[in-house]
């Protein structure tokens, strides 16, 4: 759907004026990217390397999954927004509201594992960031940079999502991974 399309092209679909794709789907574009540039870092050191390769081919992984929530964060948001509209009043309120949490839940899956996918992209970029060559090093530590604010916003949308309330496991999850990115992150920046 969307990941078939020019960058121009879904930056165009991003800023139209409706909410499908949205924020979701622009973090995975953004986490796809920097999983990009720290295959790209690492297929640039394999002399110094040796772990080169299976460092790209886990940053390629990264990426092709975090491509894949492109599409699923819009399809999953597209539902819930369906579900709100249609209710017509027809049904019972607890079945109505039943169901709508159903997909509102849903929809919070795709930012869950976007956050899940930038904690251990951050944690590829922090053990990369010392063994690859001197000259991409900024590269992955902006990529960890990226990967930490994805972590955040994916975080926002799983809370906004689910209308959580305190203690939420879902929102409890998406902190840890947060604060394991900014750790992972931080190790990188350290270094400079």
């Amino acid at each position: 759907m969307f990941t078939a399309l020019s960058l121009p092209a879904l930056l165009d679909e991003l800023a139209a004026p409706r909410e499908v794709p949205g924020a979701g789907s622009a973090l995975a574009v953004a986490l796809a990217t920097a999983a990009a540039v720290v295959q790209m870092a690492a297929r640039l050191s394999p002399e110094s390397w040796a772990d080169a390769a299976g460092v790209a081919a886990q940053a390629e992984a990264l990426r092709d999954r975090a491509a894949q929530l492109v599409d699923d964060d819009a399809e999953a948001y597209w539902r819930a927004l369906e579900a709100r509209a249609a209710d017509g009043g027809t049904a019972k309120p607890e079945q109505r509201d039943w169901s709508l949490g159903r997909v509102t839940a849903a929809a919070a899956e795709p930012p869950l594992a976007l956050a899940r996918l930038a904690a251990d992209l951050a944690e590829l970029c922090a053990a990369a960031g010392a063994r690859v060559e001197p000259r991409v090093h900024a590269d992955v530590a902006g990529a960890a940079a990226l990967a930490t604010a994805v972590a955040r916003g994916a975080r926002e949308l799983v809370a906004v999502n689910l209308t959580a309330l305190p203690g939420d496991a879902r929102v409890e999850e998406a902190d840890r991974l947060v604060a394991a990115s900014e750790v992972a992150a931080g190790s990188l920046w350290q270094r400079n």
